[in-house]
């Protein structure tokens, strides 16, 4: 058999990476998601993974820069503040965002039942001094997934980041402000993000009147 043939044999063979994976962006949670995901931790007392839950909600940050957040970043005097701002480690640029009332409400009793000091991690990981991972991040929300009947293998960490930028843009059409929220650099990375497509912007173009 020539060097060709065995080549083209081996090839065929060999499984893709993606075989019985669905690929593509994730999907972005609706209200009745996020409220679910909220009951199901308040009623189990979880109050960590409450305040990471709604972080990550308000944050629309991406994991990696999620689970770096320190405390003095949303509490530098005790207590969880309005706005503050993190350096993105992909981009290396700082991307701003809110914390709403309730998101505050659930930082502060996380960290009256921890004794946590100013540049220490907000969301410890399974050794001292580190930080919570990616990895155990993902597996947290997959419980959450579960609890309320959603498939992991569906839903992912970018869920959570895509989550509030889509229904800001859905109730708004202002992609600027998006763009700015997900401290993306092109506008062009918001809309492959949002998957945005002529469907959306007439749906958005009926609901002017002139």
């Amino acid at each position: 058999m020539r060097e060709s043939e065995i080549a083209a044999a081996a090839a065929l063979k060999r499984i893709p990476w993606n075989k019985d994976k669905l690929v593509g962006p994730r999907p972005p949670l609706q209200q009745k998601h996020v409220w679910a995901i909220r009951t199901r931790l308040q009623i189990e007392r979880q109050v960590r993974e409450l305040a990471l839950f709604n972080l990550a909600i308000d944050s629309k940050l991406r994991g990696c820069d999620l689970v770096a957040i320190r405390v003095d970043d949303v509490a530098p005097n005790g207590y969880a503040i309005e706005r503050t701002s993190v350096r993105q480690r992909k981009t290396g640029r700082p991307v701003r965002f809110e914390l709403t009332e309730q998101t505050r409400q659930t930082i502060d009793e996380y960290l009256a039942t921890v004794d946590k000091k100013q540049g220490e991690y907000l969301f410890n990981g399974l050794k001292p001094g580190e930080s919570m991972s990616t990895r155990q991040y993902a597996r947290l929300l997959a419980d959450w997934l579960v609890g309320i009947g959603l498939d992991p293998h569906v839903y992912g960490t970018h869920s959570l980041r895509r989550t509030k930028a889509t229904l800001i843009y859905r109730r708004t059409g202002n992609l600027r402000a998006v763009q700015l929220l997900l401290g993306h650099t092109k506008i062009e990375s918001t809309v492959r993000y949002l998957g945005i497509d002529i469907d959306d912007a007439l749906a958005i173009s009926e609901q002017v009147e002139i």
